[in-house]
């Protein structure tokens, strides 16, 4: 089962998906931003 750690990580991914679908920016921003690759933030 997944701990508050998935939860966590669960809730990260949602919220840079959101900044690219729902504020408009650029996948690349957020993914540099966060310090993730897009690669996980198109997954």
């Amino acid at each position: 089962m997944g701990g508050a750690g998935s939860r966590y990580r669960d809730e990260f991914k949602a919220e840079a998906v959101g900044q690219v679908v729902e504020r408009g920016y650029k996948v690349a921003e957020v993914a540099e931003r966060l310090q993730v690759s897009t690669h996980s933030l198109y997954k």
